[in-house]
């Protein structure tokens, strides 16, 4: 399918399962466009009232039954909501039937017999969409909203969903454009050299947009981590339970656990989530010289992804491991310690191997340390514990954060912009080359909301939807 303003002129009614596909207690069928209420008549036939469906308010629920050609499909609970109080602004009907595969596709069939056509992926929201019900951002975040599977990323597609971050860049275009439109006037009177626009208001103006543009950048990093998963490295020498620990963690045996050193020559990840936030551990090979090109191939991945890691769990077997021997990983780490957007933490497992706890390690060491056994699931809730507190969960309260990175480009870009256009007050450049970078930032600016949009854009946003979303 196209997605553009055209695409609603065909005046089609569109028809999709709504619900996951397979058989299930109930299935959810949805009809929407300017034919939906006729075509559902044709097939529904009410319990309680020989009236039309045309007839009953909007917002109401029915009772009855789909046949056709006097073939009862099955009995059914009819949602109706009529144009322009829904979902995708025009009128829809729902079908609620048992979610038998066969009677979710004869009621299909049906509504295609009587004039409906298949709906395309997200063709329901990106009907929305274009009438107006919500823009852009909040059309991408009814995506990122079904794709939650944590509290935090629950929480943070529901308030883009809800407006709260449209608000905050539809402000700062705003502001920027009623300074762009006395520019444009100015050069209009470029003969008679009169200036609309106060230069230092437009510097001030500019500071402000590049502080909220710098905040939005950086909080992509929150944002990206709440949307696919807090990066945990579990990395460490061979048989020192990094996969114990793993399956420890995640309660299930993802990865093989073995006495026999090297036994984890490949990167293994799963997520779980921790007190409403979603970590992705990563389950690395051990840290040696390599015995083949197999696991000197294992080993290079760890290392990749140490880099990319957010928090790193070194693991070492507490009953054999000297301080010396810590003092010196930690050296050897020095300079990644140094990134602030990167923490560590020291796992001292196989306390189970030991006669008595020791402190050695908390006193000496700088690092914070776990004693843990992974092997009886021994304080593994701490681990659970630090994590948490290690993400500085604060951070993410009370502020506007970018999950989307299209948005994250978009806002890159105007930052860019909003460089040049600072450049151009300071070296006196004409008005007329300074409102080139001034369009371009509003215009970055209204694509991320939607105000200025492309086909390839909409193509690439509701074609990843869902079909019957």
């Amino acid at each position: 399918m196209i997605y553009n303003s055209s695409s609603l002129s065909d005046n089609k009614t569109i028809c999709a399962i709504a619900s996951p596909a397979g058989a299930g207690a109930i299935a959810s069928i949805r009809l929407s466009g300017p034919k939906a209420i006729d075509i559902a008549s044709m097939i529904f036939v009410s319990k309680k009232t020989e009236k039309n469906l045309k007839d009953f308010k909007s917002h109401s629920l029915h009772y009855g039954s789909i046949e056709e050609k006097g073939e009862l499909i099955d009995e059914v609970l009819l949602s109706l909501f009529k144009t322009p109080h829904s979902y995708t602004g025009e009128d829809v009907i729902e079908i609620s039937c048992h979610g038998s595969i066969y009677i979710q596709q004869r009621i299909l069939e049906c509504l295609i017999n009587n004039g409906a056509s298949m709906a395309t992926p997200g063709e329901f929201t990106f009907r929305a969409f274009m009438n107006n019900k919500f823009d852009l951002i909040q059309a991408e975040a009814v995506a990122d909203l079904i794709a939650s599977n944590s509290k935090t990323s629950h929480q943070l597609a529901l308030d883009q969903m809800r407006g709260g971050y449209s608000e905050t860049i539809k402000k700062l275009r705003q502001q920027l454009l009623d300074f762009a439109s006395l520019i444009e006037l100015e050069l209009d009177f470029s003969e008679e050299d009169v200036e609309f626009a106060d230069r230092s208001k437009l510097v001030e103006l500019l500071d402000v947009l590049d502080a909220e543009i710098q905040k939005l950048i950086e909080s992509f990093k929150i944002g990206n981590v709440i949307k696919y998963g807090i990066p945990v490295a579990i990395i460490g020498k061979p048989n020192v339970g990094k996969s114990t620990l793993l399956n420890a963690i995640l309660n299930e045996e993802k990865a093989i656990v073995s006495e026999i050193p090297g036994t984890t020559r490949d990167v293994i990840e799963d997520t779980i989530a921790i007190n409403g936030l979603t970590f992705r551990f990563i389950d690395t090979a051990g840290l040696r010289d390599a015995a083949d090109k197999i696991e000197t191939i294992g080993i290079e991945r760890t290392k990749e992804k140490i880099k990319q890691a957010a928090i790193i769990l070194y693991v070492f077997d507490v009953s054999t491991t000297t301080i010396e021997e810590i003092q010196e990983v930690i050296e050897e780490y020095k300079e990644l310690l140094e990134d602030e957007n990167k923490k560590m933490i020291l796992i001292a497992n196989k306390i189970d191997n030991l006669v008595e706890m020791p402190s050695r390690f908390s006193n000496f060491v700088e690092l914070d340390t776990l004693f843990i056994s992974a092997k009886r699931k021994e304080n593994i809730h701490e681990i659970a514990d630090y994590l948490t507190k290690a993400v500085e969960q604060e951070q993410m309260q009370d502020q506007t954060i970018v999950s989307n990175l299209r948005h994250y480009e978009a806002f890159s870009r105007v930052a860019d912009d909003i460089e040049k256009i600072k450049t151009a007050l300071d070296q006196n450049i004409p008005s007329d080359l300074m409102t080139i970078d001034i369009r371009d930032a509003l215009y970055y600016l209204g694509e991320i909301t939607g105000e200025v949009t492309t086909d390839e854009i909409l193509g690439n946003i509701f074609g990843k939807f869902c079909i019957g979303k």
